[in-house]
């Protein structure tokens, strides 16, 4: 596919639409520009672009970066650029960890199962992964967002189940908390997409 779209047209579009959700002090920086770029082309299946950056079409996006670098923000506006029927949907791993309070492994299968009425499987957008807890239910513990990953996983080799994941955690560290199996299986869902480590944060 050509890259038939105006790359400052949707700079403008995410900063127009961002002043509205966040306030008028958001802003778009240049210093970003070359990551927006990689994700506004994987969002609008810019094939020769993503080829280019090394991103395949038929991966997640695994947004990493440090705390404040704009990471969720910038991941829920560039669902501005999809259908809302195929928008994925953003869900903040902490708020999926309380829920497994109240509900418990019925949880882990609401994140990894196909639409009711859909014969696509829903795509999610795990936000700030590493800030949930390991939890218990009636005593037994367990790693919600892994076992979560892991099922999507299944899903994603059998029916091309797509996730996103926002962090601020490395590999080392997603090793630590997710175990190597889980790290393995990442490789394989998801596009590496890294703000720089000196990325200012967008909160001051």
């Amino acid at each position: 596919m050509a890259n038939l779209y105006d790359f400052d047209t949707c700079v403008r579009i995410i900063e127009r639409k961002g002043k509205e959700l966040y306030g008028e002090q958001f802003r778009i920086y240049q210093e970003d520009h070359d990551l927006i770029a990689k994700l506004l082309a994987y969002i609008l299946k810019d094939e020769e672009t993503c080829m280019k950056n090394g991103i395949s079409l038929k991966k997640g996006i695994l947004l990493t970066g440090p705390v404040g670098c704009g990471k969720t923000t910038l991941i829920n506006l560039l669902r501005l650029f999809q259908p809302g029927d195929n928008r994925y949907i953003m869900k903040s791993c902490r708020d999926i960890s309380f829920e497994f309070i109240q509900e418990g492994y019925a949880v882990i299968l609401k994140y990894s199962r196909h639409s009711y009425n859909k014969e696509i499987p829903k795509m999610y957008c795990f936000d700030d992964l590493g800030t949930e807890n390991n939890l218990k239910y009636y005593g037994n513990e367990c790693n919600v967002m892994s076992e979560i990953l892991s099922s999507r996983y299944d899903l994603f080799v059998s029916r091309q189940m797509i996730t996103h994941i926002t962090t601020k955690l490395n590999s080392s560290e997603i090793e630590s908390l997710y175990v190597i199996r889980v790290r393995s299986r990442m490789r394989e869902m998801f596009n590496l997409v890294s703000f720089e480590k000196e990325a200012r944060d967008k909160r001051v």
